[in-house]
């Protein structure tokens, strides 16, 4: 052999050896999973990276240790991409892929609807697992074709609309209003509202929607509440717990605390950021408050506490901390959440290995994500067929009026469609009055008093002749003018077509969102 083959050779040889090349560095490539994780960076986000991170790191951490979770010489690598709330996830995904030349084996996140739409298309295409404890919208529950990656471990909305289904069916109600909040970008109001909306339309319930922004410096909530009396009897709201209260406090003083009507908050993500039912402030208005509360109850996760969590709480807690982050809530669903898709996914993984797969046979790691139960850091999860978790929640009421004590009165099973009521609650509304017919909506919508005509006279006539030929006039003319100007104002509005186009596709289009159009 020439020397200089030989050296070239050699060269190649120690190159692919650096790169991780030959028998044993392909062993070890195969066995290093690689996660991406795409989360906010911004701190103003309960899923932000300085919230989440401690969790997953800690899910991993623990599956190190105990051996029990991942099959001899296995790891993960974890790469942290600030996903904001919008494109920037996809090009987080891109450029890494990109740069490194090959795609990660596993992605966390994106939470926010708008950044997890594109990402989980892409997941799809690259036959790479996506978890996440968000893209919770209706939208994504359609796993058939472009989300058939997507396994979602935190409850979707529609899940929540199934317990608010389950509640309605107990109080053999068929009617409410939907009230929310659509003021922040990931506008999670609207698509918990969204889910709520998609199930109660398959039974076919009659709804009112009504919506506001409460940042808006002219919110009258005074004005909101008034809508309210237009709609149904049942209200269930999402909005922060500020909002929540004043709502409540005007709708009290607007006499709406008689029984007549039944007040049902959502409390989002186990955060005290949405109204968590707590009516006291120490100002001069919690007496008030006090008494409008009574009427409210507050739908949120069911809490449950295994002996672990103490410490994982305490651990989140002590690192979130470090960053200079305090706050009332340190633990929510997010970080729960995924905590246990680290869990999921090494289960998953486990099982492919086993049955002769690989770590890039990703629709055989999704398929063994799904319709199973497995321990999760606060208890059991359990994810259904479509790879959406099943959602437990309780409903918290005013059990002592006087001293404004606040209970669980109720539990709901998803898994087993199953709604528990504690025993001897007593409801502060009239059943009777809430069960309505048709006969109330036309009574508040109409509520000009009607006027007899007596006929049309003359000079009505006469007008709507002369209106009608006028008409006829700018009808024709304007025919005409568009005709000739026509191909001018396609030339003109050609771009701009195509970029409002290309936004909506974007932002409404890409979650299949149906509940503004209903």
């Amino acid at each position: 052999m020439p020397p200089w083959l030989l050296g070239s050779l050699c060269c190649v040889l120690a190159a692919r050896a650096a790169l991780g090349g030959g028998p044993a560095g392909e062993e070890e490539e195969e066995k290093l999973i690689r996660v991406l994780v795409l989360l906010p960076q911004d701190d103003a986000y309960l899923f932000s990276l300085g919230r989440v991170r401690p969790a997953i790191e800690y899910a991993v951490r623990n599956l190190r240790e105990s051996g029990a979770g991942l099959l001899p010489g296995y790891a993960f690598q974890l790469t942290y991409e600030d996903s904001a709330c919008g494109n920037r996830a996809l090009f987080s995904l891109v450029d890494m892929v990109a740069l490194q030349r090959r795609r990660p084996d596993l992605l966390l996140g994106p939470v926010c609807e708008y950044a997890a739409a594109p990402v989980a298309r892409l997941a799809a295409h690259w036959d790479v697992p996506m978890l996440s404890a968000g893209a919770l919208a209706a939208g994504f529950g359609a796993k058939g074709g472009e989300y058939s990656h997507l396994t979602r471990v935190a409850p979707a909305y529609a899940k929540m609309g199934e317990m608010l289904l389950a509640l309605f069916r107990h109080h053999q109600w068929n009617r409410a209003t939907l009230l929310y909040s659509d003021s922040n970008p990931e506008r999670s109001c609207y698509f918990a509202m969204e889910g709520v909306h998609v199930v109660f339309q398959e039974e076919a319930f009659h709804m009112a929607v009504h919506s506001f922004d409460e940042t808006s410096r002219h919110l009258d909530i005074d004005d909101v509440v008034r809508a309210l009396q237009t709609g149904e009897r049942v209200v269930i709201m999402c909005a922060s717990g500020d909002t929540i209260r004043n709502i409540m406090l005007a709708a009290h003083r607007q006499g709406m605390t008689n029984g007549d009507y039944a007040f049902f908050n959502i409390e989002l993500f186990n955060s005290s950021s949405y109204g968590n039912g707590s009516w006291r402030r120490g100002d001069k208005h919690d007496l008030e408050a006090k008494k409008a509360y009574s009427y409210l109850q507050t739908v949120t996760l069911l809490r449950t506490v295994k002996p672990e969590f103490e410490k994982f709480s305490l651990e989140v807690k002590s690192s979130v901390q470090k960053q200079g982050l305090h706050e009332d809530d340190y633990v929510n669903m997010f970080v729960e959440g995924f905590h246990d898709a680290i869990l999921l996914y090494a289960l998953a993984l486990q099982e492919v290995l086993k049955i002769g797969f690989s770590k890039k046979d990703g629709e055989k790691i999704v398929q063994q994500t799904r319709n199973r139960t497995y321990e999760g850091i606060a208890g059991q999860v359990s994810i259904d067929a479509n790879g959406d978790r099943y959602g437990d929640f309780s409903v918290i009421g005013m059990t002592d009026p006087e001293a404004g004590t606040q209970e669980v009165i109720g539990d709901y099973f998803g898994k087993e469609g199953r709604f528990e009521i504690r025993p001897n609650v007593k409801y502060p509304w009239s059943h009777g009055r809430l069960r309505l017919d048709e006969s109330r909506v036309s009574e508040h919508t109409n509520n000009t008093p009607c006027k007899s005509s007596g006929g049309l006279g003359e000079s009505a006539v006469t007008g709507i002749v002369v209106g009608a030929l006028l008409g006829a006039g700018l009808l024709m003319a304007f025919y005409f003018f568009r005709k000739k100007y026509r191909i001018t104002i396609e030339r003109r509005t050609q771009q701009e077509d195509c970029n409002m186009g290309k936004h909506r596709q974007l932002r409404e289009d890409s979650i299949r969102s149906h509940f503004s159009a209903a």
